[in-house]
């Protein structure tokens, strides 16, 4: 399995960035691609064109019902279809993860029309993001570390879960 965190340049810069924690602690699952907008990462490209990859992505228009567990769905790619299908995990071995504040995120899935082509699924708790390091992050919404974890649980990969989630709370302690 690969993470893929497509990085937008400013947060290499931020010391808020939550991916950095992955890198240090889970690098030989987890890289780091810089987004480019003109010049998109070849491997990812594709990767999604061979449909190897799947995109960690929430539309705001979407909204999969929440189920008091875990709940992974998978948003349709076309806009005019309204039907969301269940999706498991581990039929994929690339994640695709946008690593940025939640506006940037938009702007680069705006901007990447690969992205677009992309299967996306949608990770739902029910609980609230604990992340308070950064302002403006909307009600359901995971930081990048949060979201790597989840992933990690349902791949069935607890331990390195676990680790990264004490990295996490002294991190956001």
């Amino acid at each position: 399995m690969k993470i893929f965190l497509l990085t937008h340049e400013r947060e290499l810069h931020r010391a808020t960035n939550t991916g950095a924690l992955a890198l240090e602690d889970a690098n030989e699952i987890v890289e780091r691609i810089l987004w480019q907008r003109v010049n998109p990462n070849k491997d990812l490209v594709r990767l999604i064109e061979n449909n190897e990859a799947v995109l960690l992505y929430s539309k705001a228009e979407s909204s999969p019902v929440i189920t008091p567990a875990l709940s992974l769905e998978i948003i349709p790619t076309t806009e005019t279809s309204s039907v969301l299908s269940s999706v498991k995990i581990e039929e994929y071995d690339n994640i695709i993860i946008i690593d940025s504040t939640w506006q940037e995120a938009k702007k680069i899935f705006n901007h990447s029309a690969y992205l677009k082509n992309a299967p996306q699924f949608t990770l739902k708790t029910v609980n609230n993001s604990l992340y308070k390091l950064r302002a403006n992050q909307p009600k359901g919404g995971l930081c990048t570390i949060e979201c790597i974890i989840e992933v990690l649980r349902l791949k069935g990969l607890n331990k390195m879960a676990a680790e990264l989630s004490i990295k996490f709370e002294q991190f956001n302690g």
